[in-house]
């Protein structure tokens, strides 16, 4: 049996229209601690795990899969019988790719390779902090840049 393709879910992505005001519902009505954020999204913390719940102005919903390497995941997806939705790009964190299985399903998988996000002390992302070759677990963050 081949080792598994994901290794975790890195987070589960809802669109807002309004961060502000989404903020004030799932941190300050419900208790979800900010971890992070910028202009177009925010993380917030599940206290369970290392999952993270993300509020973002532009995508969503979507849940996120953490593989090692999105290039070699996307290929080995293809060659199992998935098709692509979109290739392999950017992320904020290191690189995500969009596919469907042969159900219909369109999943979301994104690496960390590029590192962590790095906040200031009210939160707001200010960089992304170099990464060791490890591509270890991170706080999640499904910005599409």
């Amino acid at each position: 049996m081949p080792e598994p393709l994901f290794r975790k879910i890195d987070n589960l992505l809802l669109k807002v229209d309004d961060l502000d005001a989404a903020l004030a519902f799932y941190r300050d009505k419900l208790g979800h601690r900010l971890i992070w954020r910028d202009e177009e999204a925010a993380g917030l913390a599940l206290p369970e795990t290392d999952a993270e719940l993300v509020l973002h102005r532009r995508v969503g919903p979507e849940s996120d899969l953490l593989v090692h390497d999105v290039e070699a995941a996307f290929q080995r997806f293809l060659e199992a019988g998935g098709e692509a939705v979109e290739a392999p790009f950017d992320i904020a964190i290191g690189r995500c790719a969009c596919v469907r299985d042969p159900f219909g399903n369109e999943l979301v998988m994104l690496d960390q390779s590029k590192g962590p996000l790095t906040v200031d002390a009210e939160g707001y992302t200010t960089g992304v902090e170099a990464r060791a070759a490890d591509h270890g677990p991170t706080p999640a963050a499904a910005e599409r840049t």
